[in-house]
């Protein structure tokens, strides 16, 4: 029971850091990128801007062979490696990013990039957003950060990509929310990306996911101590964003992963759950495992305003040019078969060349980060084109 706990715990919404090292030797350090300042798509002034990010991998002579990673919604920059030698899980796509691997860190000079407002906001490197302090006030922003964007995310991906004085990108992946990125590279700067890899992610999610981000963040506007965003230097609405986290872990799953993996087996051994209402099933007890266990180490507020990014995500299909490498899950529940393969469609349409790879198992959504290796063969093909 306590290790079906465990895995729960670490999977939500890709919130799975997989058990398994596939990279022993690949050691990486996490850093700090800095703006003093940064405009926002609305016009809005943030100061002493700050992102994590890692690399592997040797940038050539002409800096041309640089992969940019983005991550999922409850993810950070933590792709690939590791920061200690014994640290006991790698980066979520360790396993195909690597020497020798699909994305080859002997070929490519990998990025990986933290988003504004990450949702854990302290792993390792502050990384602004809501819970950071508001230099004008000394105080947390909380509420009154301004909103930001994946264009706001994309854009600072840009400044940190061009104070390494890379000027073009081989390729840009990410998976769910980093597949959102990946569109937003290509059709906002597409003299920038040469190709893109989106995994698990529609290029128009569409007003059935706008519903269910909403789904996801309920919780955490009725737990009282929430207060409208004021909990700085209070206690944190842990129970309402371990809910939300709850959820969103359901989701990111499948109902035949449910079935697979717990049936209607009761949480403790010999209890029955028709024998009294606190007496639970044993999904209902990985669930509440796994919020709970995210929650101590996530901030509300940043939740709250990677929803509204996802919510309002809207890219121009149209301006879409680079080489598609679309690569979704028919389980997904989260950006479904229908979607994914009418966004292929659309880019398509524009006379991109477009791949699409089909992610297989009870996973759902989940299947780009603990399965993604099943495309290793395609990714690695693509890049080579």
């Amino acid at each position: 029971m306590k290790s079906v706990i465990r895995f729960a715990a670490l999977a939500a919404f890709a919130l799975l850091l997989p058990s398994v090292s596939f990279s022993q030797d690949l050691i990486v350090e996490k850093k700090t990128f800095e703006m003093p300042s940064y405009t926002t798509v609305g016009g809005q002034t943030i100061k002493n801007v700050k992102i994590g990010w890692q690399s592997a991998g040797t940038l050539n002579a002409d800096r041309s062979n640089a992969i940019l990673i983005t991550h999922f919604f409850s993810g950070t920059s933590h792709a690939f490696g590791k920061y200690k030698a014994d640290e006991k899980a790698a980066g979520y796509w360790d396993a195909i990013i690597g020497p020798g691997k699909a994305i080859d860190t002997n070929k490519y000079y990998v990025i990986s990039s933290d988003t504004l407002v990450n949702l854990s906001p302290n792993a390792p490197v502050v990384t602004t957003g809501p819970a950071s302090i508001n230099p004008d006030t000394g105080k947390p922003y909380g509420m009154s950060f301004p909103l930001v964007t994946m264009r706001d995310f994309v854009n600072v991906q840009k400044a940190l990509i061009e104070s390494l004085g890379i000027k073009k990108l081989k390729a840009v992946a990410g998976a769910s929310m980093g597949g959102l990125q990946v569109y937003e590279w290509a059709a906002g700067y597409p003299e920038m990306v040469e190709k893109i890899i989106p995994v698990i992610a529609a290029a128009e999610p569409g007003a059935y996911l706008t519903g269910w981000l909403n789904v996801w963040a309920a919780p955490i506007m009725i737990d009282p101590k929430w207060n409208g965003g004021d909990y700085y230097g209070k206690e944190a609405p842990n129970d309402g964003l371990a809910a939300a986290l709850k959820i969103v872990t359901l989701h990111a799953n499948q109902w035949q992963w449910a079935e697979k993996a717990f049936g209607l087996a009761p949480a403790e051994d010999g209890k029955s759950p028709a024998s009294a209402m606190n007496a639970k099933f044993k999904i209902e007890a990985v669930l509440d495992a796994a919020g709970k266990a995210r929650a101590a180490a996530s901030d509300a507020n940043h939740f709250l305003y990677l929803v509204k990014a996802n919510q309002t995500y809207a890219a121009d299909i149209s301006k879409i040019k680079a080489p598609t490498l679309m690569i979704y899950a028919p389980s997904d529940l989260v950006f479904t078969a229908e979607i994914v393969e009418q966004g292929a469609k659309k880019i398509a349409a524009n006379g991109t060349p477009v791949q699409t790879v089909k992610l297989e198992g009870p996973n759902g959504h989940l299947l780009g980060v603990v399965a993604v290796s099943q495309a290793k063969d395609q990714i690695a093909a693509f890049l080579e084109k």
